[in-house]
């Protein structure tokens, strides 16, 4: 048994056979010492909290005595000590001599008994003008050492000038049977566990109450993940250039939206398990507009009204209903353009539209100082009438000038999805050559005609990673130290705030199409 719960016992074992205790300064431990209050205070608490006792404060004053007033209470004061020191007789003793035997004592005793008419000087000695004395401030000290107190106030206030004595405010407690007293105390749960959900013990467990009065450790304050305030930079770039965020909250989709709507092959190699995360449970799913999966097989089979051939092979739904992590954020942005389409035909007009995301994408992928199984996505995507691909030109070298890259240059590459594309490089004034800071192309019209948008739309879209900028910007050199259990807290807390300044933005062109 713990100290706490013998204390928690004998109070109630006390209570059981007085039926009230009036003071707990009366209760002495089994060495016959009175019991630590604050102690004793845990131990009340507990048991109330229980509804076991019920107890009140009772506060009083107490006067104790200082290192100094034990001291004279046991040796006399320091005046009376001079006094016994010097000699009866006209011959008397020297000032010297007194300070040499009592040292510090001497000139405070002296003084006092000068002033209880002790003694006296004479011919440069001290000498005796009476033969005994009554030590009235031992007395007195002895008597608040046994009763904590004294009747005469002035005394009292004397004594404290003096620091031979003190009062001090000591709470004891009246304690009272609760509504739940017993004997016997029953050990009460913290939480819920998993054992007792699988059992079902909960449903007759005893629950300890949660003290609201407590008083809680202060929080420290909130500190943002260096992705996270790189991101917000970012973000701050698509709001002045008056972009939407898409919302990305599901990391969960159907291949229908990662892959199929995007007019990418159910052979294609992306689609294998080496390549992505396939979930297991659910593991597929139908939860897509039915008509417009029929457009899109038609689209993939035979190219349908789009000009296109398609991919000539077989279309299974099966395939497109398989659940995955998502690979690329691209899939939010199809569902977008979709309810874009939805919403032109509502109101009857179209009204371009410009969104963007930054979140987190999965690729089943080997992790190493410079790739992740998971990492974030930053895309753009706009939405207007006859758009070229002079317009997504011109606006990627506005977009990149805002991150500090001014050097700007485009090779065609290849998309499933987007055609033309382009690869984006900048010139990397350290290196002294051009990088791949990311990748854009044009929505084919094989993926925004069976979405329902007017077939003059046309949309322009271009992505680059967050990790990379990041890592450039905090001169973080292993990206496992920016994510997974390798991140240091210390560092979260310690890196200052992100600004994509000019020398950055010349920095940041170490990215590459796969971050």
């Amino acid at each position: 048994m713990s100290t706490g719960e013998a204390l928690q016992t004998y109070v109630l074992e006390t209570l059981n056979k007085d039926n009230v205790i009036e003071n707990t300064k009366d209760l002495n431990n089994a060495d016959g010492q009175p019991i630590e209050q604050l102690t004793l205070l845990g131990a009340l608490n507990s048991l109330k909290s229980k509804d076991m006792v019920d107890f009140t404060f009772i506060d009083r004053e107490v006067w104790f005595l200082t290192e100094e007033g034990e001291q004279v209470a046991a040796q006399g004061s320091h005046e009376a000590r001079v006094f016994d020191l010097i000699p009866s007789g006209d011959e008397g003793m020297t000032i010297a001599d007194v300070q040499a035997k009592l040292g510090e004592i001497a000139k405070v005793g002296q003084g006092k008994a000068f002033k209880n008419k002790w003694i006296s000087k004479k011919g440069g000695n001290l000498v005796r003008l009476v033969d005994t004395i009554v030590d009235q401030t031992q007395s007195d000290l002895q008597q608040i050492q046994k009763q904590g107190g004294h009747s005469d106030a002035k005394l009292l206030t004397d004594l404290k000038k003096r620091k031979l004595a003190d009062k001090q405010k000591l709470t004891s407690y009246r304690v009272t049977k609760g509504s739940e007293f017993a004997l016997e105390i029953k050990k009460e749960a913290t939480d819920i566990t998993y054992e007792m959900l699988q059992t079902g013990e909960w449903k007759n467990a005893s629950f300890k109450k949660y003290n609201f009065d407590a008083v809680g450790v202060p929080p420290t304050g909130g500190h943002l993940h260096p992705l996270m305030k790189v991101r917000q930079e970012f973000r701050e770039i698509f709001f002045e250039m008056g972009f939407e965020e898409m919302p990305t909250n599901c990391f969960a989709e159907s291949s229908f939206w990662n892959f199929d709507a995007l007019f990418q092959p159910q052979q294609h190699p992306a689609r294998d398990a080496h390549d992505t995360f396939f979930l297991k449970d659910p593991a597929t799913t139908d939860r897509f507009p039915r008509d417009l999966m029929e457009k899109i097989r038609v689209t993939h089979e035979t190219g349908g009204d789009t000009g296109s051939i398609g991919y000539n092979y077989t279309w299974k739904e099966e395939d497109a209903g398989k659940m995955l992590l998502r690979t690329h954020t691209t899939a939010v942005s199809s569902y977008m353009l979709y309810k874009l389409a939805e919403k032109t035909k509502a109101q009857g007009a179209f009204k371009p539209a410009k969104y963007f995301s930054i979140d987190r994408v999965f690729r089943n992928e080997s992790v190493d100082a410079t790739h992740l199984a998971e990492f974030h996505q930053i895309e753009g995507v706009i939405a207007d009438k006859n758009l070229t691909l002079g317009d997504l030109i011109g606006f990627m070298d506005v977009f990149f000038k805002k991150m500090g890259m001014d050097k700007i240059r485009f090779k065609p590459t290849y998309n499933p999805y987007t055609e033309p594309s382009m690869e984006i490089f900048s010139y990397h004034e350290g290196l002294k050559k051009w990088v791949e800071i990311g990748n854009s192309g044009m929505f084919r019209p094989e993926m925004l005609q069976p979405l329902g948008l007017p077939s003059d739309v046309r949309v322009i879209a271009w992505g680059l990673g967050l990790e990379r900028p990041t890592m450039v910007k905090y001169d973080i050199s292993n990206i496992r130290d920016l994510l997974g259990h390798k991140v240091n807290i210390a560092m979260i807390k310690e890196y200052p705030v992100c600004r994509l300044d000019k020398k950055m933005g010349k920095e940041l062109v170490g990215l590459s199409k796969d971050d």
